[in-house]
């Protein structure tokens, strides 16, 4: 269980400077740089929100990017124009597309299967606490894993996954 401090508004500072970044990553892994920091904040948001709750909970970072990772996705769903970088090399067109393709893909995927894959491979959890933050059992978590990777690879393609079976092209 997460430290408890006397004062729930630094106890919420504290943790927000030390999960902040890892909810930007996973949101960039799924919209870009352009919209991470956006989606990372809107699920902070609804954190602070239900702070009263969401503090007691022992894998509140989990949860948080597990928000982080479904706001990413409402923010790549809505289709928002994406600002064109200064330097018109930063980022490649290839780049946009796979991101977009993987986007596509996972939102093909049954909830929980989705909510799995992600919280596991772009948020680099292990399978427990995957479980603990989906309220599963890890043996569920490891069926939704396999039944996503292989509805991935469907959709995806074998050869687009490199052969992986452990869902490390993620």
């Amino acid at each position: 269980m997460p430290e408890m401090t006397e004062d729930p508004e630094a106890e919420y500072d504290q943790w927000f400077r030390a999960c902040f970044p890892r909810a930007v990553t996973i949101a960039r892994r799924v919209v870009g740089p352009e919209n991470a920091e956006d989606a990372a904040l809107e699920a902070f948001a609804i954190a602070f929100a239900r702070w009263k709750r969401v503090r007691e909970l022992p894998y509140r970072d989990g949860w948080v990017l597990k928000v982080a990772f479904h706001e990413a996705l409402k923010h790549a769903d809505r289709g928002e124009p994406r600002p064109q970088p200064a330097d018109p090399y930063a980022s490649s067109e290839d780049e946009v597309v796979l991101r977009r393709t993987l986007v596509q893909a996972l939102l093909r995927l049954p909830r929980r299967q989705r909510e799995a894959v992600a919280l596991r491979y772009l948020v680099d959890l292990p399978e427990r606490e995957v479980a603990a933050v989906l309220g599963l059992s890890t043996g569920t978590v490891k069926t939704h894993l396999h039944r996503g990777l292989t509805r991935l690879r469907a959709v995806l393609g074998p050869e687009s996954l490199g052969g992986d079976t452990d869902g490390s092209f993620l």
